[in-house]
């Protein structure tokens, strides 16, 4: 059966759809012999032979769903050239090649779905999905109602208004305001830009949930595989 081939790709592990693509483009992909760089290049796992970096590449059978709770300090790519730490790191006992579902910036802690599965990838990264993510984000200053407000109507970040959120202060002191936030965009650094648009600085940024997945009490750094009911729920999206 025909399939594209940035799809035959993330199905092999080898990278989400997205990330595929990119490999597609920087001609690291090659189909019998010949570099491809058509995106609309179509494959047939059972007569095709597909090469990433010059390794055959083949479909995982053993599919792979886990919930990190990423700290501080780690960057959510698998390997980078700077060599700074990463949740490869955190996850070195799973023997399947995983690759992180989104993004959660250097700075940003908490829930970071990882999987072998690039539909399930796709399904949760894909904007018409519209998935929603909860964090808790802890603000220098004080946030007016105003300044919410405009939180919760979009903000115009990097030439596009964003969706609009759910922002609902949950704690304030007299130096901080901490929010309960939700979004279902997964633009770079976006709660952080939105916060800074009303003249706020983000101290903490922590995601506590996807969807229905809640990061509950799993430890800072810790990892544990979805339960078959998380997994058919993703499966649903």
């Amino acid at each position: 059966m025909l399939e594209r081939l940035q799809k035959y790709l993330s199905e092999c592990g080898i990278a989400s759809r997205r990330a595929s693509e990119n490999l597609i483009k920087d001609g690291y992909i090659s189909v019998n012999g010949a570099t491809i760089v058509d995106m609309g290049f179509k494959v047939d796992a059972d007569k095709d032979l597909v090469r990433y970096k010059g390794k055959i590449v083949t479909k995982q059978t053993e599919m792979v769903y886990i919930m990190l709770n990423k700290p501080k300090g780690y960057i959510t790519t698998m390997h980078e050239q700077y060599k700074r730490p990463s949740v490869a790191d955190l996850t070195e006992g799973i023997k399947e090649r995983i690759y992180p579902v989104g993004r959660l910036d250097f700075d940003s802690r908490g829930l970071l779905l990882m999987t072998n599965d690039g539909e399930v990838t796709y399904n949760l990264t894909h904007p018409g999905h519209m998935v929603n993510k909860k964090y808790i984000v802890k603000v220098k200053g004080l946030l007016d109602e105003a300044a919410i407000g405009k939180l919760r109507h979009g903000i115009l970040i990097d030439g596009r208004m964003t969706y609009p959120a759910a922002v609902e202060p949950i704690k304030k002191d007299e130096s901080s305001t901490t929010l309960e936030f939700t979004i279902h965009e997964g633009r770079n650094r976006q709660i952080r830009k939105m916060i800074q648009s009303v003249g706020g600085a983000v101290t903490d940024l922590k995601r506590i949930s996807i969807g229905k997945l809640s990061l509950g009490q799993l430890p800072e750094g810790k990892w544990r595989h979805l339960d078959p009911d998380e997994i058919q729920y993703l499966k649903k999206l």
